[in-house]
């Protein structure tokens, strides 16, 4: 239990501990110091920290509660349907609700000012009068007036003589000061309608005091009626309730939504004993809608038989009301199908990423209807079949990737490891491919006492050129290896035949044109020194002709015959070259010399005959390495056009 709370409370962010310890702290200062300022002070910040706190968590909440897209949707529709209607219909409630009750107060002063009005003119009839009639006319008004204002009084005051009517009567005349006035009048705490009227030295005063019959009678049908006195300095619940009227005058609700309607209106009072002097006192009306509405259209008011205005209009605000509630709720089915086809084609989606995330391309999700999300969905399952064979291409690419290293290795193994063992001649050779592997060769070996030199350029790039360049190289070593043993086979006496390039390169076209396609052939060089005579005698089949460096001039040697591979007529002739010490023989490939640079012009034979002139007397790797740096920089990019190719051959 112990582990378990303190996990909890590490799980506490630093505003949970706070307002958990001030609560704390303010549940103990109630029990220690109740009713205390120490005590007050920790509840307010306990409250003010709970209010923070409950923002706090109901963000965390909406964020968890939103990270589905359907729930965020629905809290965004919440806000943007929902909620606006909801403000709308408690706006509708409380413009109804306060123009109910400001129309009520209206209509019940306004009969309150024809009630009094109906008292202030017979007051101005008396008060005109001559006094010879007065009396007689005053006693016939009391007595007919009583009948529509219980308990009556009228007080007639002339000059020094006062008259009231009943005779019975005790009510003092106001003070002089008043003037012609009519409404409510407060006198000696109790609440009267008056009228009153001033000609010369005479003024009449006529009050009815305002009782429960009479405010229930003032507009029978509408509500209760009640007055409170409004003292200054007097709280609220201390107001008395003066007067109130009959409950019996609130007519029955007609349906649920009538409901009762508790509205409070301020009205002036005359002071009787203050003249032009005027208090306040509360009206509170208690009503309903409809009394409301059946006071403004009486029943009397008939379009058709029981068909009234009040009828008509309370059956209007119904069938607003009802269309109202019918779009509404069509909007919210509409906007709840409308969510779920968002939400579910996102949902589809993101099952689709998480699948294709595990590696499972082959999943495809559902396409409903011909919108944007159907597209979407569309596009989705194309991508997936798409990525689906990407990766099936990357496989395959993979392989032959892998094929093709292995096919590099191979090729590399098929470049002479090991110089041939001469006394009078120096080799150095390398080959850069422009792919991983190479369409260039290149090869030298001893037969017997010379040693064979070859260069050859496959047409082409990649796999199938050095599938050429390894059947090349492996035909001129089969033939080769022929010639060396037919030599060996001669040792008994007989003269041994003579190894001819011509013949080699001979034999080695009419093979490859042979056992390849007609559009695959090779340029190729081959030679054979005498280490002991320096007589170098080649067989050129198409091949760029080296270059011969010699006492610090180039020439170049002769072409003898066209490619190998090509046609199988083709006839090869020989030459042979005297080799001095200090010569230096250059064979290279295209790759060399063809590399263009931004303006599409060629490297060129020129530009190499320059560079080995004026590296000749370095070592022969420092010669290749700045053939291969020159190329370089003319293209001014790191990647090979083609392959390169370069083969040094030095008499010493």
């Amino acid at each position: 239990m112990i582990a378990r709370l303190k996990a909890l409370y590490g799980k506490l962010g630093r505003l949970d501990k706070v307002f958990f310890l001030v609560l704390a702290a303010a549940v103990v200062a109630n029990y220690a110091f109740p009713a205390g300022d120490f005590e007050l002070l920790l509840t307010l910040l306990a409250f003010v920290l709970a209010v923070v706190w409950v923002f706090k968590w109901l963000g965390v909440l909406l964020k968890k509660i939103i990270w589905r897209l359907r729930y965020r949707l629905l809290v965004a529709y919440l806000f943007i349907a929902v909620v606006p209607i909801l403000l709308i219909l408690v706006l509708v409630w409380l413009g109804a609700y306060v123009l109910t009750g400001q129309v009520a107060a209206y209509l019940v002063t306004s009969e309150l000012e024809r009630q009094t009005a109906e008292l202030l003119m017979p007051a101005r009839g008396l008060a005109y009068t001559a006094p010879a009639i007065r009396d007689q006319q005053a006693g016939w008004l009391a007595s007919a007036l009583r009948t529509r204002f219980s308990g009556l009084d009228i007080v007639v005051r002339s000059g020094s003589q006062v008259w009231r009517y009943p005779a019975d009567s005790n009510t003092q005349p106001p003070a002089a000061g008043w003037g012609d006035a009519s409404g409510l009048v407060r006198r000696g705490g109790r609440l009267y309608l008056w009228g009153r009227a001033v000609h010369e030295a005479t003024d009449v005063t006529m009050t009815a005091p305002v009782t429960p019959g009479t405010l229930a009678q003032l507009l029978p049908g509408l509500g209760d009626l009640s007055f409170r006195r409004i003292e200054p300095g007097a709280p609220l619940e201390k107001l008395a309730d003066d007067t109130a009227s009959e409950r019996s005058s609130l007519p029955p609700a007609e349906n649920g939504l009538d409901r009762d309607i508790y509205y409070p209106a301020v009205v002036p009072v005359a002071v009787w004993e203050s003249p032009g002097k005027f208090g306040q006192d509360t009206l509170g009306l208690v009503t309903r809608y409809s009394a409301v509405l059946g006071t403004i259209f009486p029943s009397k008011g008939e379009f058709s038989t029981g068909e009234t205005a009040a009828t008509l209009v309370s059956a209007v605000f119904w069938l607003v009301g009802v269309l109202f509630f019918a779009v509404e709720l069509a909007a919210v089915v509409i906007g709840f199908r409308l969510t779920r086809t968002i939400t579910g084609a996102v949902h589809g989606l993101y099952l689709g990423t998480e699948r294709i995330r595990v590696g499972d391309f082959s999943h495809r999700i559902g396409v409903r209807g011909d919108d944007q999300l159907a597209l979407l969905g569309a596009s989705f399952n194309s991508m997936t079949e798409d990525l689906e064979r990407l990766v099936e291409v990357a496989k395959e690419k993979e392989r032959l990737q892998s094929e093709i290293e292995i096919a590099r290795e191979v090729q590399n193994q098929l470049f002479p490891k090991n110089l041939p063992v001469s006394q009078t001649l120096l080799l150095a050779a390398e080959c850069r491919p422009a792919r991983l592997v190479s369409g260039d060769y290149y090869d030298y070996m001893t037969v017997g006492p010379r040693i064979a030199l070859a260069i050859g350029d496959v047409a082409g790039k990649g796999i199938s050129a050095a599938l050429l360049m390894a059947t090349l190289q492996s035909t001129m070593r089969a033939q080769l290896r022929a010639g060396q043993a037919l030599g060996v086979g001669a040792g008994n006496g007989a003269p041994a035949p003579a190894l001819s390039p011509a013949d080699l390169v001979s034999r080695l076209n009419q093979q490859l044109f042979a056992f390849t396609p007609p559009e695959k052939f090779a340029t190729f060089f081959f030679a054979l020194y005498d280490d002991s005579t320096g007589l170098m005698t080649y067989t050129n089949a198409g091949h760029l002709p080296p270059i011969l460096v010699r006492r610090g001039a180039a020439t170049r040697l002769e072409v003898t015959g066209t490619v190998v591979g090509a046609f199988a007529f083709s006839e090869y002739t020989e030459s042979t070259i005297q080799l001095e010490p200090g010569d230096l023989l250059a064979c290279f490939t295209d790759g060399v010399t063809e590399p263009e640079n931004e303006f599409v012009e060629m490297f060129g034979e020129d530009r190499l005959t320059e560079v080995i002139l004026k590296h000749s007397s370095r070592d022969s790797e420092e010669i290749i390495a700045a053939v291969m740096s020159s190329v370089r920089d003319w293209t001014g990019s790191p990647e090979l056009q083609d392959d390169m190719t370069l083969l040094l051959a030095r008499r010493i």
